[in-house]
């Protein structure tokens, strides 16, 4: 298996929805919103991929000031490839595209948690998030 790794190679929303529906993620992500996955694939400014041939099988799509930090908001790999070390990979190139003080910065599926801790991140208790029907006060 030859698994090519690109930095910020163009990809469509199709390939993008895709590689979600063929990943764990489709399920927590709004792939029927076209317009939505349109906007999270083309306002991203990191965004690592990896090929087998033609085919787009995983990808770290990311958020980042390169500085401070990096918010690293998808990270899928098609399930055929999973457990091979492709994710970590997606996310040490992420991390060497980064200033030497920047931070990476996720949000862990539920049955992923484990994993984050083993590669090295410190969990952190502190994350709030605002849902989109939720208005501030």
């Amino acid at each position: 298996m030859d698994i090519q790794y690109k930095i910020n190679t163009s990809i469509t929303t199709e390939q993008f929805i895709d590689l979600l529906k063929r990943s764990t993620l489709a399920e927590r992500r709004p792939v029927n919103n076209y317009k939505c996955m349109q906007g999270m694939i083309n306002n991203s400014n990191l965004i690592v991929s990896a090929w087998d041939k033609d085919k787009l099988i995983g990808i770290a799509r990311s958020i980042s000031d390169f500085h401070y930090v990096c918010y690293l908001s998808d990270l899928a790999i098609d399930k055929e490839y999973q457990k091979k070390g492709i994710g970590l990979k997606l996310q040490i190139f992420t991390q060497e595209q980064l200033g030497p003080e920047c931070k990476l910065i996720l949000i862990s599926a539920p049955d992923a948690n484990p994993y984050y801790k083993h590669i090295g991140y410190m969990q952190n208790e502190r994350c709030w998030v605002l849902n989109s029907d939720k208005k501030l006060k």
